[in-house]
């Protein structure tokens, strides 16, 4: 991610030591699970637990070797479990680690996603009561039109992000689903009981059918619908980069004490933020 444009909190979540962490936690959690069916020795569950590390630099150099992320991965950490790492996989495809890890990472991005809309649209309502009264002029096709209110402009606002809320909270609830079924998802080496304790554990709803993956039209969905909302962000910010023209000049950014617009026009109050929203 470019640091620029994004925030700590969704630049850790989608980290290379992040995305481990989940790979690790679903093998820890599937030996835990096989442990409670008598599958595999309880001591050993608690081994694996209790010394499972990795290294990303190490995963690196071996994955130069294996041409196999996952493979890479599993070796790095059996390196510091030792013997009781054999119970480590067991039943499971690459992809049931990565789908999995992946529904997690967006879980956990949509609710950060949530709350930020969730404020946007308290700010935006406490705006809209502000200026209910203050008019100006409306405008179709660009032209004036009739008086409206600024208030009212951004009531609109606020009722197209309440929608925008309401869509990613059915698409994440669609996402968030994970599968520890196998190579072609038919649990064959895997009790179906061991996918269900995981994906709870991990705050997911297993996957009532899989195959070697979680079929992708929930992902296209989610994506579809942070376009949607990417699409109504930058029709804002361009609408208000339009209202702050020198020719217009009926809104305009807020402008920090110390800040700069230009380095050769010292008139300049420019809308950078409204630029960088629309990207």
């Amino acid at each position: 991610m470019i640091e620029r444009y994004s925030r700590a909190e969704m630049r850790e979540l989608w980290s290379e030591a992040r995305k481990f962490q989940i790979w690790l936690e679903i093998e820890i959690l599937a030996c835990e699970a096989m442990a409670d069916l008598g599958q595999i020795p309880r001591a050993d569950a608690e081994e694996i637990r209790k010394r499972a590390r990795f290294s990303i630099p190490e995963i690196a150099e071996i994955e130069k070797r294996t041409n196999h992320d996952v493979i890479a991965f599993l070796e790095n950490v059996a390196n510091s479990v030792g013997p009781a790492a054999r119970w480590m996989h067991q039943g499971l495809t690459s992809s049931d680690v990565l789908d999995t890890t992946l529904a997690v990472q967006l879980t956990e991005a949509s609710r950060l996603l949530s709350r930020d809309l969730k404020a946007l649209r308290e700010v935006v309502a406490d705006q809209a009561r502000r200026f209910k009264t203050t008019p100006m002029i409306g405008r179709s096709h660009g032209i004036h039109a009739e008086p409206i209110t600024f208030g009212l402009k951004l009531a609109v606002m606020y009722d197209e992000f309440s929608r925008a809320e309401e869509r990613l909270a059915q698409t994440a609830e669609r996402v968030r689903v994970g599968k520890l079924s196998g190579a072609v998802g038919t649990h064959a080496h895997l009790d179906p009981e061991i996918e269900r304790s995981v994906c709870e554990k991990l705050g997911l709803k297993a996957a009532a059918l899989s195959t070697q993956i979680i079929q992708r039209d929930r992902h296209a969905e989610f994506s579809t619908t942070l376009a949607l909302i990417a699409s109504s962000i930058d029709r804002w910010a361009t609408e208000f980069r339009h209202l702050q023209r020198t020719e217009v000049l009926e809104v305009e950014e807020f402008f920090g004490e110390g800040q700069k617009g230009s380095s050769a026009m010292p008139h300049k109050r420019n809308p950078i933020t409204g630029e960088r929203l629309s990207g």
